[in-house]
């Protein structure tokens, strides 16, 4: 046997190899191969069924969130995660000017484990709601799945969260990707969407409070007609 022909053969098999792995990785880091999202229609948020948390849950149409003074709307991915946590405290410190503004800021999750929402509270200063058919996730739901832990700004946002000193657990689904909703009052629509495109991928708070002044009151918009 030739060893030199032997020896380039398995240089090449490990050559070959080593390029369709850094392909891959950087495939992994291109929007290549992420979920598509749809956007939201008013109607279509209008409808959902979300239930309240009390000891007496109430089931009621999410547009009651929104009808007279609009509203800030997170649907969570997961409580238990430290990403949605920071981005809870970022939409959270905007509370003082949204109360200014007479804007109600509140989130929905998709399922209810333990004391996982309880647990979430102190991160969040809004009501939250549960959303047991997902529909703030969709309309057409997406996933994030292993190939997350090998896209580069999701480490950066893993670290990022780390170094603010954020903290979480692995309880309940976290592959279903979240979002921000700032929905104006009445039939005003839907004044920003922000879907989640990676683990970690926040909202950027400046978006949320410029759509938040943009809304106007439902008496005020029947005033102005």
């Amino acid at each position: 046997m030739d060893l030199s022909f032997f020896s380039m053969g398995m240089w090449s098999i490990g050559a070959g190899a080593l390029g369709a792995a850094a392909l891959a990785l950087l495939l992994a880091n291109t929007d290549v191969f992420l979920s598509k999202s749809q956007k939201a229609t008013l109607e279509y948020l209008e409808d959902i069924d979300l239930k309240t948390l009390g000891k007496e849950p109430r089931t009621f149409k999410a547009k009651e969130l929104w009808e007279k003074n609009g509203a800030v709307i997170m649907a969570v991915r997961r409580p238990g995660c430290f990403l949605c946590r920071e981005e809870a405290a970022d939409l959270s410190s905007l509370k003082p000017k949204l109360d200014e503004l007479g804007v109600p800021l509140y989130a929905v999750v998709k399922e209810q484990i333990r004391t996982e929402v309880q647990d979430f509270q102190p991160y969040f200063k809004g009501e939250i709601f549960l959303d047991e058919k997902k529909k703030f996730y969709g309309p057409q739901r997406r996933k994030m799945m292993f190939m997350g832990f090998i896209r580069l700004g999701v480490w950066y946002n893993f670290f990022r969260a780390r170094n603010g000193g954020f903290s979480g657990n692995l309880e309940g689904e976290g592959f279903i990707l979240g979002g921000v909703f700032v929905v104006g009052s009445g039939k005003q629509g839907i004044l920003l969407e922000h879907r989640e495109k990676e683990f970690g991928d926040k909202v950027n708070p400046v978006s949320v409070l410029e759509a938040a002044r943009k809304i106007q009151p439902q008496t005020l918009a029947m005033e102005t007609k």
